[in-house]
């Protein structure tokens, strides 16, 4: 579908229409991705073409046994980032699973028809999980017997947070932090930013930016990708690639 201007030209439309109508930015997005055809902005801004695709750049950089947090606030596209990821490791001949409590099979059809991609064309490497209960414990549980190399999503952090009954945030990532090492999984974590975050001054947020209402060392990340915009910022530790990127 071809978009009537370039994307960055949709942007300020957006930013032009929010200050109008007085509504917020990520709504005004969405209401200039439906005139251009797309049920959301995140999905309009998936379509556009980009100088590299994080996805493809990030995947290439992980290693088995990482913990990557994806950071970025509503509608700026870290599940489709994240999803992105899932199909590469797929079709690079792994596993990939998708824990949410936010996606219904519809949606991530839709996403994954947003990056290019069919989940028909992965059968048998590809399953999401919709339990009420995702905690480490679970995701464990369902990650037990899984090849190395397999990518998990979770989506998102903050839901290993929300039952009394779990452990704590910072001990059911360490968990998951183990279980990545000794069975050499990748983890992609999205992340909510503080509703504080301000783009006007910080292009783009950080691990200072994510959101975290119990406490959690996120040293245990070892990479970490954050967007907001047509920004992306990439933290990727030892490595020395931290870097930032724009795409249009």
């Amino acid at each position: 579908m071809k978009l009537s201007a370039p994307i960055h030209q949709l942007k300020r439309k957006a930013k032009h229409l929010s200050r109008a109508a007085g509504v917020p930015l990520h709504a005004a997005l969405d209401r200039i991705a439906a005139e251009e055809g797309f049920p959301a902005w995140s999905l309009l801004a998936a379509r556009a073409p980009l100088p590299l695709s994080p996805a493809r750049f990030l995947y290439e950089r992980l290693v088995p046994g990482d913990l990557l947090l994806i950071g970025a606030r509503p509608g700026q596209g870290k599940t489709l980032l994240a999803l992105g990821l899932a199909v590469e490791a797929m079709r690079a001949g792994h596993r990939s699973l998708f824990f949410t409590l936010e996606y219904t099979g519809w949606e991530i059809d839709r996403c994954f028809q947003a990056i290019g991609a069919d989940q028909a064309d992965f059968a048998g490497r590809f399953e999401w999980d919709a339990a009420d209960g995702i905690c480490a414990g679970h995701i464990s549980e369902k990650l037990r017997d899984v090849p190395r190399g397999t990518m998990a999503v979770v989506d998102y952090l903050q839901i290993l947070d929300q039952r009394r009954e779990h452990p704590d945030l910072m001990t059911q990532v360490r968990a998951l932090k183990a279980l990545a090492q000794d069975r050499g999984i990748v983890f992609a974590f999205i992340a909510q930013i503080d509703r504080a975050y301000d783009p006007a001054l910080k292009a783009c947020p950080d691990l200072d930016d994510v959101r975290l209402p119990n406490p959690l060392d996120l040293g245990l990340f070892s990479k970490a990708c954050f967007l907001h915009g047509d920004q992306v910022r990439y933290r990727l530790g030892r490595q020395g690639h931290d870097g930032r990127a724009s795409h249009q």
